[in-house]
């Protein structure tokens, strides 16, 4: 069986996220049936339904991207309760315009980490309610909520706890399993 294409966001537009060093870890430990390439969102402007008969250039790229991939991956942050404003305005623009959701079907994983003791557990709570709506197939089991501390991960994805690597590389292998999952009741997207 061919790998499967996994578009990850990384919910946060700081250079130094912590997120996008969790991203890179992720990216690293996942098994050779999982290709993941960043979708990257910062350029899109805030969503308005007054361009869905009209997408600027940015968000039909983007768009493009979404097509272009059979499953996706959030590494978020959590800010104030939620997931952050830009990651939501990307969901938007990915669902919209009627009829045209870019998440319908393909399925979905979020983890998240954070200096905090509970990690990302109430961002991951509303993006699941927000995917759900999207038609989404979520894996919901195991969550993942990463408490984040100096030295845990380097910028190019190096996990220095042993029990951290262990469990970021069996979320991986649990989310390879849940896409392959999904795909024996869904058809893959063509």
């Amino acid at each position: 069986m061919s790998a499967y294409k996994v578009g990850y966001f990384v919910g946060s537009l700081a250079k130094a996220s912590i997120n996008r060093k969790l991203a890179a870890a992720l990216v690293r430990m996942a098994p050779p049936e999982l290709v993941l390439s960043e979708i990257r969102f910062g350029d899109l402007p805030h969503y308005c339904y007054d361009f869905d008969p009209d997408y600027p250039a940015v968000a039909r790229k983007f768009k493009d991207e979404l097509a272009d991939v059979e499953a996706f991956l959030f590494v978020t942050p959590e800010y104030n309760r939620s997931i952050p404003g830009a990651l939501k305005n990307a969901i938007d623009w990915g669902s919209r315009p009627w009829g045209k959701n870019s998440f319908a079907r393909k399925p979905s994983a979020i983890i998240g980490t954070s200096p905090g003791k509970i990690g990302t557990a109430i961002a991951q709570v509303h993006l699941r309610s927000i995917l759900a709506f999207c038609n989404s197939p979520l894996m919901n089991s195991i969550e993942a909520y990463i408490q984040f501390e100096p030295g845990l991960i380097t910028d190019d994805g190096e996990v220095h706890n042993p029990a951290t690597a262990e469990f970021l590389g069996g979320f991986m292998s649990e989310y390879a399993g849940f896409v392959q999952r999904v795909y024996t009741v869904l058809p893959r997207p063509s």
